[in-house]
């Protein structure tokens, strides 16, 4: 019987493998939506002497939601990768260039990324407020509500997430 439990936790661990076609989707994603930002960028520029300041702002807005966009999609790579599959081999304690590696826990993660999408609703929001005439008020308003309440998930998450490490230090303390 011991050997059926061991033969089942060695492939139950093992299917954490699955997830690298996941991460490896992400890459080509990641690829692809280079490849968006640089067409965008090149309708950007070649309109350069035709925008309006406004048009400008909003210009600018997408490429900023864009890059917000990218960097969720390589925080969430790296930190899952090296949370639930395999740690980095090739990271020295003294590459500056990866020091961030293995400082994502899943807690901190959440928090990023809940940090990310409050980011981008708001640059979103800015987009639809700075384009306020072509929206009707019923969407503006539910958009704003939408935007609130991924606030109000990211300062619960970071209440949470502060709560839990107060925990576990607590817990820590009373082992000693």
């Amino acid at each position: 019987m011991k050997a059926l439990e061991i033969f089942v936790e060695r492939i139950i661990l093992s299917s954490r493998w699955i997830l690298v076609a996941f991460y490896i989707g992400l890459v080509l994603a990641l690829a692809v939506y280079a490849v968006s930002f640089g067409y965008k960028l090149l309708k950007i520029a070649a309109s350069v002497f035709v925008l309006d300041e406004a048009g400008m702002i909003l210009a600018m807005l997408s490429l900023i939601d864009a890059a917000l966009v990218a960097s969720l999609i390589v925080m969430v790579m790296i930190s899952g990768y090296e949370n639930f599959v395999s740690r980095f081999d090739e990271v020295d304690e003294t590459d500056s260039e990866v020091s961030f590696l293995g400082k994502l826990d899943s807690g901190s993660l959440k928090i990023k990324v809940a940090s990310s999408i409050v980011a981008i609703s708001s640059i979103h929001l800015l987009q639809v407020f700075l384009n306020a005439d072509q929206y009707a008020d019923g969407k503006i308003m539910w958009l704003t509500f939408m935007h609130l309440a991924f606030v109000a998930s990211a300062v619960m998450l970071g209440f949470l997430e502060k709560l839990m490490s107060v925990t576990s230090k607590n817990d820590l303390k009373d082992k000693d």
